[in-house]
């Protein structure tokens, strides 16, 4: 077990390097066949939405915050979510959540959207969204489709196929 001393940053330019490699070592190739990750692949992420955490100098966690359209209603994708495997179950990922999510909050998000585990991400505001009303391009478990609605959202605004908003 690692020290579990660490800090929360926005994330900067400086960090990408580490952060793929964190995120190759969380999710191995196999993530680039990943429905959430072709949205993510057709531009930039919100970097003044995403953070990293560090220890030292040492990047160890990552969650990044992508702009996208739900039918018509912006929206933000969360991930991907990682932490270096020495510094897991000591709260980093959950911190690191919540702080994108307030971050999106803050800046006027309605949503936040994720494929994910309900009961890791249910404690953090996230909740199931009703089956067959959002779809993302390529197979997803519905039952791992979960929003978080802020500033005054209801989930049943969202409705349609996720896209990378285009801020063109």
């Amino acid at each position: 077990m690692s020290d579990s001393a660490f800090s929360l940053e926005p994330e900067l330019p400086a960090h990408s390097t580490e952060i793929e490699s964190i995120n190759a070592e969380a999710f191995g190739p196999g993530r680039f066949a990943r429905a959430a990750f072709r949205i993510r692949e057709q531009g930039p992420h919100e970097q003044a939405l995403s953070f990293v955490a560090r220890c030292g100098d040492r990047v160890i966690g990552s969650v990044r915050l992508t702009r996208v359209l739900i039918g018509e209603k912006p929206a933000l994708l969360l991930g991907p979510l990682a932490v270096r495997p020495d510094y897991k179950n000591l709260g980093i990922g959950r911190q690191l959540v919540s702080t994108a999510v307030e971050a999106a909050r803050v800046s006027g998000g309605k949503a936040v959207l994720l494929v994910g585990d309900a009961p890791y991400y249910g404690p953090l505001g996230f909740e199931r969204i009703a089956a067959g009303t959002v779809a993302l391009p390529g197979p997803v478990d519905p039952a791992r489709l979960l929003v978080a609605c802020l500033n005054g959202a209801e989930p049943s605004e969202f409705c349609g196929n996720v896209i990378h908003e285009d801020r063109t």
